[in-house]
């Protein structure tokens, strides 16, 4: 059964705009898959919840570095090589992810770069070749990206700052191989005379974006149980 990764940048709960999108989403895609093919399962990531995300400082990162030089390693250093491999095991094992993310401070939520940061690695997400130059490794997955922002809206005056947040994400997805992905945006959520209409135009965008999702995954289900 093919699954959905759900990852939740958003510490705001049910007051989360961005998280309350996503959860739309995911409804219309279960509505729009097909019964008789078991449908898919959904597993959630807060990014935000306490022992979500193992840290990677200087033993992370000191193991790392022993990984690609041929050193010894410590047992400090393996068991947080080991912990970094298992975030990155439960992405690479999914089919298609949905991912919510307010912009904070024109770039996205600390805990969800940290997430990319775990899970970007040589080898594992991506490749390297000295001719050729990177190559993303998460091939034959898809994305839907919902982006929102509480007073900047692009194009729109006054400009309130700028957005590093969903082009830097946008770029991260295609640099790993997810090159079929579909960004969302909702915004502004404060500054914004008609937010419900805003919000409802952007729940329509996403129910338009569902069946083709929910194709997608079925018939890339269907796929591997043919090879």
């Amino acid at each position: 059964m093919p699954t959905i990764l759900h990852i939740n940048a958003s510490p705001r709960g049910d007051l989360s705009d961005s998280l309350l999108l996503a959860r739309h989403f995911i409804s219309e895609v279960q509505a729009a898959s097909d019964v008789e093919d078991g449908g898919f399962d959904v597993e959630t990531l807060n990014v935000f919840d306490d022992g979500a995300l193992p840290g990677f400082g200087t033993t992370a990162a000191g193991a790392k570095m022993a990984v690609f030089s041929g050193r010894d390693q410590t047992h400090e250093g393996l068991r947080a090589w080991s912990d970094a491999r298992a975030v990155f095991d439960r992405f690479a094992a999914a089919d298609a992810y949905v991912f919510n993310i307010p912009m904070w401070n024109a770039g996205v939520p600390y805990a969800l770069k940290q997430w990319i940061d775990i899970v970007t690695q040589p080898g594992w997400s991506f490749g390297f070749d000295p001719a050729a130059g990177y190559t993303g490794l998460m091939e034959g997955k898809q994305a839907l990206a919902i982006h929102t922002s509480g007073v900047y809206s692009p194009g729109v005056p006054p400009a309130f700052g700028q957005d590093f947040s969903s082009t830097f994400f946008a770029d991260w997805l295609n640099f790993v191989g997810i090159t079929d992905a579909t960004h969302v945006r909702f915004a502004p959520t404060v500054l914004n005379h008609d937010v419900g209409a805003s919000r409802r135009a952007a729940r329509a965008e996403l129910s338009t974006h569902a069946t083709g999702f929910a194709t997608r995954l079925r018939e890339g289900a269907l796929e591997l149980v043919s090879d």
